[in-house]
């Protein structure tokens, strides 16, 4: 059972990872490249069925994100229940009707045309899965007591990049939702109070007639810079 480090005395342990061959390592890289330059945000879902587990094995993967202080502030609520899907649609797309209609600003909107963006989240409900990821503002005991959380923001994004990767090698399509205000998922969800939302993933597989925006990813050269 998980407990909480804080104030623990610090307890090194080996770690002693299976070096590999620069071959393999350079296979396994090069593989991961290739697949993940294949994945692309899906707007458009079937409304068929995957497998429980492969989201569940992805949610794994996402906890094992490193953490500001090891304090693991995220939590991952999965949302399959239609109606509850509904509701979190409805509430979603009425904001962002507001937002479309004036709040963004003509400079974000004009940065969200390519994509193809409006007010209609069809995703929310097409989608078998909504993994909705919270961010734990501070940690909050059974009795009430509560302790600063550390690199809240950094831990719970990168958590949510390490989702997405194993959703991807798992065969599954992916969409990161971040509605504004998104006050009404914790509400729905019943969430405790140390928690707001950090964002809502539909996850399946992409509809058959699904089409996705003709974007191009900036080269590594335009990406990197080497010292």
């Amino acid at each position: 059972m998980w407990t909480p480090d804080h104030g623990r005395a610090y307890q090194p342990v080996p770690y002693c990872p299976e070096r590999l061959s620069a071959e393999e390592s350079l296979a396994r890289a090069a593989e991961l490249r290739e697949r993940m330059n294949e994945r692309r945000t899906v707007r458009m879902f079937s409304a068929d069925p995957v497998p429980e587990q492969a989201v569940l094995d992805a949610i794994a993967v996402a906890s094992t994100a490193p953490s500001g202080a090891h304090q693991q502030p995220w939590t991952f609520a999965l949302v399959e229940d239609p109606e509850l899907r509904r509701r979190i649609r409805e509430a979603a797309e009425e904001e962002e009707r507001i937002s479309y209609d004036g709040r963004l600003g003509e400079e974000w909107l004009s940065a969200l045309r390519p994509l193809g963006t409006d007010s209609v989240k069809s995703h929310l409900t097409d989608a078998p899965y909504l993994i909705v990821v919270f961010q734990q503002r501070y940690f909050l005991a059974d009795d009430g007591t509560t302790r600063k959380h550390y690199y809240g923001d950094e831990s719970v994004g990168i958590a949510v990049g390490m989702l997405l990767t194993a959703l991807h090698l798992a065969g599954l399509a992916a969409l990161t939702h971040t509605p504004s205000p998104m006050r009404f998922l914790g509400e729905l969800l019943e969430r405790p109070r140390n928690e707001k939302a950090f964002a809502v993933i539909p996850v399946g597989y992409p509809a058959d007639d699904c089409v996705v925006p003709d974007l191009r990813r900036k080269s590594l050269d335009q990406v990197l810079v080497r010292y």
